[in-house]
């Protein structure tokens, strides 16, 4: 046992990994299942029940494909999935309607007595906006979440290439990736809050802090619950990642509380400036405070070195956590400019009066005449799906201009995963960035009625920033096809899938000595497990397991 386990530890230890090229070709092949997926479904006739066998094929296997057999030429598995996409365009689309207006006028209004309870209850915001659907952004975090979940088995076995596995101190590659994108699309959604509630930001700190602090007790309580069974079973592990003890839901649970400490200087500078300034202060402790020869060199001689690499990281992901919240306030409002506006308005008063009558009446006094286009009847603002996606592309465009600068610089000597330095940050900033604006552009192309989402106000929902439910009416029907529905159904459950991704590949790992399997069996087990969580998504669909 000692002897594989020293093996196991060898085999994903010491990586350099690939190029930043590749990485992007290789997640090109989810926007390109995504592009044949949304071909599909606007130029052929609907089909009246959605299968788990039919989307399985078209969204998960490719992601699966990219990084085992194709991971080498990933270019061909695009093609692959492209050609039949021209093909397709070659039929002219289907009228899909506009469903929205009215599904938005009826959530505006109070669904049940609990619903109405709510919305006239004192002490609470007089109004506050429904976060419309959003497809792109359930899509990305959907395939963020999938990769992360295929990947972290995957590595185990050969047929997933050396260069993609996480690489020991500087390099990039998919899995260095995962875990900051995982990072970014939680800030994206954190948005929510911000959004909802103009007075969320001026709130008292300690309520704050101490309903995030009990929402993320568990992922602390997992993340022990990790280290013991590391340590009790002989589980190979990775000390450089993270450290001796240290894991990521560790590191998850607490970028909430440090982003609510943040909230005084979040009412005063914009957020993208923000994270920026903490990612430079945290380079420039690794660069001139000998942090980063305190990572690299330093012994673990106490409970603080031993998680040296945890410790030191969390800044750099507070960091990444602002640039997602940052694009989330671009992203999840009709405008990108509504929230930078509704920043220079004079916030509500807490106790305001709740006035029903969305034509006189919004989430900051005013600013909602002023931010929001008006559109016919009472269902509000069309969303301006076009400013936002121009806007996520410049931000795209800085962020990789700033990373090549780092580069050329020679700053943070390189991407480094492993201390969360600048040029990491930045990549990111500027993947994710990308991607969401990739996604957002196909929505628009395929389903351009559909994506003119139009809002409305309703008083008081309850806030809680994390998956679709918040983004969709749980009354509201599917749009047709847009966002997939298993897609949907992955983003619903993302973090119980990954937690349950965790226990499946410890028991996969223990049973068999992965580093040894032939490929064609590994990609047998590595389909089998795709299959089976997402199964389970499919399975809870409707219904969210836990709420974060």
């Amino acid at each position: 046992m000692d002897d594989y386990k020293s093996s196991k530890e060898a085999f994903v230890s010491g990586m350099t990994g690939s190029s930043v090229s590749h990485i992007n070709m290789i997640s090109m092949v989810a926007l390109s299942s995504i592009a044949l997926y949304s071909a599909l479904q606007s130029r052929l006739p609907p089909s009246k029940s959605v299968h788990f066998r039919t989307e399985w094929p078209i969204l998960i296997l490719p992601l699966l494909l990219s990084m085992t057999l194709f991971a080498n030429s990933p270019w061909l598995l695009v093609l692959i999935l492209l050609f039949p996409t021209s093909l397709l365009l070659l039929i002219p689309s289907r009228e899909l309607g506009t469903p929205l207006p009215s599904n938005a006028d009826r959530v505006s209004r109070p669904s049940s007595p609990k619903h109405t309870k709510q919305a006239t209850s004192p002490g609470r915001s007089a109004k506050a906006s429904l976060i419309a659907p959003l497809p792109a952004l359930t899509t990305y975090r959907a395939h963020m979440i999938l990769m992360t979940i295929l990947s972290i088995l995957a590595v185990d076995f050969p047929v997933f290439p050396r260069s993609l596995a996480k690489c020991e101190t500087y390099g990039v590659s998919l899995m260095d990736l995962g875990v900051g994108s995982f990072v970014f699309s939680h800030g994206v959604v954190s948005a929510i809050p911000l959004i909802k509630d103009p007075s969320h930001l001026t709130a008292p700190l300690k309520s704050k802090l101490v309903t995030a602090i009990q929402k993320t007790l568990p992922i602390v309580f997992l993340g022990l619950v990790r280290v013991l069974l590391v340590k009790g079973t002989e589980y190979p592990e990775h000390a450089s990642e993270y450290g001796t003890h240290w894991n990521f839901f560790i590191t998850f649970a607490l970028l909430p509380s440090l982003e609510i400490l943040l909230h005084p200087f979040i009412t005063n500078i914009p957020i993208s400036l923000l994270g920026s300034l903490v990612a430079v202060i945290h380079q420039i402790a690794l660069s001139f405070f000998e942090l980063e020869q305190y990572v690299l060199i330093s012994s673990r001689t106490n409970l603080i070195s031993a998680n040296k690499e945890g410790i030191v990281s969390l800044t750099g992901y507070l960091a990444i956590h602002l640039l997602g919240l940052s694009t989330g306030t671009i992203l999840l409002p009709p405008t990108p400019s509504y929230f930078r506006r509704r920043q220079r308005a004079p916030l509500p008063q807490k106790n305001a009066n709740v006035d029903t009558d969305t034509d006189n009446d919004s989430d900051s006094d005013d600013v909602n005449h002023k931010v929001f286009p008006k559109s016919q009847g009472k269902t509000g603002p069309q969303r301006q799906n076009d400013k936002t996606a121009i806007e996520l592309c410049s931000y795209a465009v800085v962020w990789w201009v700033l990373m090549g600068l780092s580069q050329a610089l020679g700053i943070g000597k390189g991407v480094s995963r492993r201390m969360v330095n600048l040029p990491y940050i930045l990549w990111v900033a500027a993947f994710n960035t990308t991607f969401i604006f990739g996604y957002l552009f196909l929505d628009i192309f395929f389903f351009p009625s559909s994506s003119k989402t139009v809002y409305s106000s309703i008083s008081n929902p309850e806030v809680s920033p994390d998956n679709s439910s918040i983004l969709r009416d749980q009354h509201s029907p599917p749009l047709t096809g847009n966002p997939p529905a298993l897609l949907e159904a992955i983003n619903r459950n993302g973090l119980v899938l990954f937690i349950l991704a965790n226990i499946a590949t410890g028991l996969i790992n223990l049973s068999i000595p992965t580093m040894y399997i032939s490929d064609p069996l590994a990609m047998l087990i590595l389909s089998g497990y795709a299959c089976g969580i997402c199964a389970v998504a499919w399975n809870f669909r409707d219904r969210r397991i836990w709420q974060l």
